[in-house]
């Protein structure tokens, strides 16, 4: 794995993304199914998947049902794709067992996702908490949340707690998590979410620090936060009471 991976850029390699030209959709599913399987397997030989859990539910969740017709066929490009919202992107396909592996997501979680998005991460981690877990995500563009919610529905992801507003400020009806992500960007980490994490749980995040962004996974013990940086990365910034500023 390199050092430095994101879902929306890679420094060491190029100024930024090329989003390729909409384009009205022609694949197939069998062709989709095709490219999905092939995915998998990139990810595994690049040492991104290894948990059986997360593997099983990349391979069942249709990422191209996530993805606006005029992009659905890029669906397995490592490039961050445009969504309905302010600036909202769907991340490449390495991002997530990036995060989930780190997170060491698994069966019977609480899990709780800060940053909505497609819709896509979050079918992923209800797939691999099971029945027996609980995924609660929380959006704050209405664009984007709507946007998530037919997917999530039309795919018969109906046991999700989905919530418009505040990622920052967590979910606190539902506490405590195993398992918290936040999906942008931050220069602290929310207190109310390390505040709504279990001990013994595992929080992940994009953190600003000195102008770079760096993969941060957080566990809480009963005396403390144990911190480890784990790459740099590059995502859109936290919006709401936590906001980063753009100045």
């Amino acid at each position: 794995m390199e050092p430095l991976i994101d879902s929306n850029h890679d420094k060491n390699k190029n100024p930024g993304w090329i989003i390729p030209p909409p384009k009205e959709p022609a694949k197939s599913k069998e062709e989709f199914k095709k490219e999905r399987e092939e995915k998998v397997k990139w990810l595994i030989n690049q040492g991104f998947l290894r948990s059986e859990r997360i593997k099983d539910a990349m391979l069942k969740v249709p990422r191209e049902e996530f993805i606006p017709s005029l992009y659905r066929d890029y669906a397995y490009l490592e490039v961050p794709l445009p969504l309905p919202g302010e600036k909202a992107t769907i991340s490449c396909p390495h991002s997530y067992p990036l995060f989930y592996e780190h997170l060491g997501l698994d069966k019977s979680h609480k899990f709780l996702e800060v940053g909505l998005g497609s819709g896509y991460g979050t079918a992923l981690a209800r797939e691999i908490v099971g029945h027996d877990g609980l995924v609660v995500s929380i959006e704050i563009d209405p664009l984007t949340y709507e946007f998530a919610r037919k997917n999530l529905e039309n795919l018969g992801y109906r046991d999700i707690i989905l919530v418009k507003g505040d990622g920052g400020l967590g979910y606190p009806d539902m506490l405590s998590y195993d398992r918290i992500c936040i999906t942008a960007a931050c220069t602290e980490i929310p207190p109310p979410l390390i505040e709504q994490l279990r001990i013994g749980g595992r929080l992940i995040a994009p953190v600003i620090e000195h102008g770079v962004q760096n993969l941060v996974l957080l566990e809480k013990s009963e005396k403390c936060i144990i911190r480890k940086v784990i790459c740099e990365v590059l995502y859109i910034p936290l919006r709401g009471k936590y906001r980063v500023s753009e100045e």
